[in-house]
């Protein structure tokens, strides 16, 4: 199964975050707004994660997938910390839809920034999804 992780982070919690994902699905974790983000082949499973800034996505994750292709991603797995809300979960989930992109109804979702036994969960849940 082919699989990316894709984030965009400010303070490091969602990067983190992404990294965990990264390793259990045995993939490299990209930032959005580096060039090799963008996926040159279709993927099964697009892990993809953000915060919230705001009230929204921050505009680098705003860009990257507003200029993702439709069908890229056969289905998306959402991932998120923030301080206050899990919104930015649904503004991911709504945008993805727009794309034509299912996302999985389980996400993960770390207050503030995370553990090493969130990040452990992480990185099985990344495993998980990737298999």
């Amino acid at each position: 199964m082919r699989a990316a992780v894709r984030y965009f982070s400010r303070s490091g919690h969602t990067e983190a975050l992404a990294r965990a994902i990264a390793e259990g699905a045995g993939v490299e974790a990209v930032s959005v707004d580096k060039p090799e983000a963008v996926l040159e082949e279709q993927t099964d499973v697009l892990f993809i994660g953000g915060a919230l800034y705001a009230y929204g996505l921050d505009r680098h994750m705003k860009d990257y997938l507003a200029a993702f292709p439709t069908g890229q991603a056969r289905k998306a797995v959402l991932f998120s910390t923030s301080l206050l809300s899990r919104h930015a979960l649904d503004i991911l989930r709504q945008c993805l839809a727009e794309k034509g992109i299912p996302a999985e109804l389980e996400t993960f979702y770390v207050r503030g920034k995370p553990s090493a036994e969130d990040l452990q969960k992480a990185s099985e849940f990344g495993k998980r999804f990737a298999e």
